[in-house]
């Protein structure tokens, strides 16, 4: 058979069912076809919903959906790109009025689009002078943004504004960030039992601790506490202190993380904590030291769902495709703490996660038919779930690991020796031109841009 008549054949088996239109296509794994082989018999609510949620799931894991269409040899559809790409570059237009509700939210509007974009290689530094004049005024002259003009500073927003002005670049938007006000104001939300406040008088989480030192390492802020700080005053002396003890106390019973201590584990937090002690050093020292690693990989691990294949953010609770981030971009962070030494250019033998299993939720179940991505199916696509579903391909098409940086002087050198290669295993089932571009798993933004705010800000040292 020559090589023409190969592939005739395998768009032939792509394009028929069976005699039974419930069949899925060739290629399907069972485990992704059929619900599972041991049923709750307790008929609650939840149980109620999850089989519903199955329902709706099936026919599109399946590959038998009439809103699908190119699928490649495993019955995986392809990534529609232009249609994501022009979804995200309308969310960077007006909006409706409806949309006012979320006022307080334009910095993650822009950011939102912005990451998508990169993800799918289009050019962000386009829209340079768009973020900026749209994030000017939501600067306050006390330190930090808010979600929009006159809008109390938030740390959520004041991390969604930088990383968009490090993900359009250049000098012009590195200098907005008013630095030394920025560093005054995140003192004081540093608490004296280690954590952040999210706002001056807000509520007090590992959100916020992820925030604060996102934005302390890419800014490249002092360590030392302002003068007049609440923790400084209580005896801590950096705004580090006491930080990794608090994410600590935030693991669960069940081995997930909370937002804050005795609170139940959620995915998201799981996340922010990870990353957040990934900045503070070497995840194979922050991680042994202030984590119980082997309850956690038993919490993240029981949020994959089958046959679905996606993320859960809590227990007993729905897959959801935000977790494709939330909760898959904590694997990359663990896999490099267990691995234990930088350098490690080659994958490991055995992921933690299924990465199948993801690849086939995304693509299957979380695409709108018009473009964007969303929660899962029956549900509306928007710029929120379209971001976080994308960054979770993106951790499953590309293996994450450090460099040796122990040369390097600035401060935070682990959480900036972050690299990317493409995941070549065996068990890939998208094609190659649906591969996404990788994000830094720390920042969820490009490498270079990441790299090149640090650079930025390290040659403009502040004088305190």
């Amino acid at each position: 058979m020559t090589t023409m008549d190969t592939m005739d054949t395998m768009d032939t088996m792509n394009t028929m069912n069976t005699s039974d239109p419930n069949q899925p296509r060739p290629g399907i794994p069972a485990l992704f076809t059929q619900p599972p082989p041991i049923r709750d018999p307790l008929i609650t609510e939840t149980v109620d919903l999850q089989s519903a949620t199955l329902e709706k799931c099936l026919p599109f894991l399946k590959g038998i959906h009439s809103a699908q269409k190119d699928f490649n040899d495993y019955g995986v559809p392809a990534l529609q790109r232009d249609l994501h790409a022009g979804f995200l570059y309308d969310a960077l237009e007006d909006y409706p009025e409806g949309f006012v509700a979320m006022d307080a939210s334009r910095p993650w509007i822009v950011y939102w689009a912005l990451a998508g974009l990169a993800m799918l290689g289009e050019e962000t530094t386009q829209f340079r002078e768009r973020v900026i004049t749209t994030l000017r005024p939501m600067q306050n002259p006390t330190g930090g943004f808010g979600g929009g003009h006159g809008q109390t500073s938030h740390l959520a927003g004041s991390y969604a504004a930088v990383l968009s002005l490090a993900m359009v670049g250049d000098e012009e938007a590195f200098g907005l960030v008013d630095r030394y006000a920025m560093w005054q104001w995140i003192g004081r939300l540093k608490q004296p039992d280690g954590g952040f406040r999210v706002c001056e008088g807000g509520e007090e989480d590992v959100r916020g601790a992820y925030c604060a030192m996102t934005l302390i390492s890419l800014l490249d802020l002092p360590l030392t506490l302002a003068p007049g700080s609440q923790a400084r005053e209580a005896g801590l002396e950096s705004l580090t202190s006491g930080l990794p003890e608090y994410l600590s106390r935030c693991q669960t019973f069940e081995g997930g993380i909370s937002g804050s201590p005795g609170s139940e584990a959620h995915g998201a937090y799981a996340f922010c904590a990870l990353a957040c002690l990934s900045i503070l050093g070497p995840p194979e020292e922050t991680f042994n030291r202030h984590m119980d690693i082997p309850m956690l990989v038993s919490w993240l691990s029981a949020r994959q769902s089958a046959p679905e294949g996606g993320l859960s953010g809590r227990t007993n609770k729905l897959v959801d495709g935000c977790y494709s981030h939330w909760v898959g971009g904590c694997w990359p962070l663990l896999e490099s703490s267990l691995v234990g030494k930088p350098d490690n250019t080659q994958p490991p033998a055995n992921s933690l996660f299924s990465r199948e299993g993801l690849t086939r939720y995304i693509l299957a179940c979380c695409q709108g038919t018009d473009g964007g991505f969303r929660d899962k199916p029956g549900k509306h696509v928007d710029s929120y779930h379209t971001c976080y579903v994308m960054a979770g391909l993106s951790a499953t098409q590309n293996h994450h690991y450090r460099t040796d940086s122990s040369v390097a002087s600035y401060n935070f050198t682990s959480s900036f020796s972050w690299k990317a290669s493409p995941n070549r295993e065996p068990g890939n089932v998208f094609s190659q031109g649906d591969r996404l571009e990788p994000m830094h798993p720390l920042y969820v933004i490009p490498h270079k841009a990441a790299e090149e705010m640090r650079l930025w800000s390290e040659a403009q040292p502040l004088t305190i």
